[in-house]
């Protein structure tokens, strides 16, 4: 098995986690549940580990991840490396947490990507361009708007949620998200607000499929709102090309910790 065959992206969620392995077949996407050993009931709980896209339960992360590798790997092989995706708020500690479950589980060299960057890549645009890109990422338990320009994020606000829904975000959380990426956009250095506005914000995440968010994204910012192809894979495809792409990895190395 080649070398480029052992590398595996992980993209753990608030409440979906996806794994993908070059030459694996497909995208893994399941729920970021284990289960709890039987208490005096006799019924199993289920334990979410991941909350606001960062580790709430050391010991129940490092379960979802070792099976997150047994679902993302080519039989007969080990990873070489992992790319864990982290949101760009985590705090060192929150980043120390996801590195220690994924290099348990995994036992080799594990780098961690921040969450829009990755998505930016998976969802094709030229994160290197000195032209200033908008994301939104929008997932089930935090919610990122980011600027990128040269290969690093160099603005970003944050809103951690409470509760989503199947439709996606209730009207509060909707309001609160539109009004934080108008202060993302207000916030752009003068210079930049042009090419900015022309090349538009890039909706990714669970969240992106949304059309009310959309629409209200539209209206308030009043520049192209469109959201990425397959948008809740947007993060886990990009960190797989992130791993594949020597040159692009190489030029985000500060980021690539």
């Amino acid at each position: 098995m080649s070398t480029a065959q052992r590398f595996v992206a992980l993209d753990l969620g608030t409440a979906r986690t996806r794994s993908l392995s070059w030459g694996g077949f497909a995208i893994v996407d399941r729920p970021s549940s284990v289960t709890r050993p039987p208490s005096g009931s006799g019924l199993a709980d289920a334990l979410w580990p991941v909350r606001h896209g960062m580790v709430a339960d050391p010991d129940a992360c490092l379960r979802l991840v070792r099976r997150l590798l047994q679902d993302a790997q080519v039989p007969g092989s080990r990873p070489r490396r992992v790319l864990a995706g982290v949101p760009v708020a985590a705090s060192p500690s929150d980043r120390r947490a996801v590195r220690a479950a994924v290099a348990e589980a995994a036992g080799c060299e594990v780098g961690l990507m921040e969450e829009p960057l990755a998505a930016a890549v998976g969802a094709g645009l030229d994160i290197l361009d000195a032209r200033p890109c908008l994301v939104l990422d929008v997932g089930a338990g935090i919610v990122e708007a980011v600027a990128i320009a040269d290969g690093a994020v160099t603005d970003a606000v944050a809103l951690q949620l409470s509760a989503t829904t199947g439709e996606g975000l209730v009207s509060y959380a909707l309001e609160g998200v539109v009004e934080m990426t108008a202060g993302l956009v207000r916030r752009l250095p003068a210079a930049s607000r042009p090419a900015a506005r022309e090349r538009g914000l890039t909706v990714t995440g669970g969240g992106a499929h949304q059309e009310q968010l959309l629409g209200h994204l539209r209206t308030a910012l009043r520049l192209p709102v469109k959201a990425a192809p397959q948008p809740q894979h947007a993060t886990i495809r990009g960190l797989m090309r992130l791993c594949l792409q020597p040159a692009l990895t190489a030029a985000l190395a500060p980021r690539v910790r």
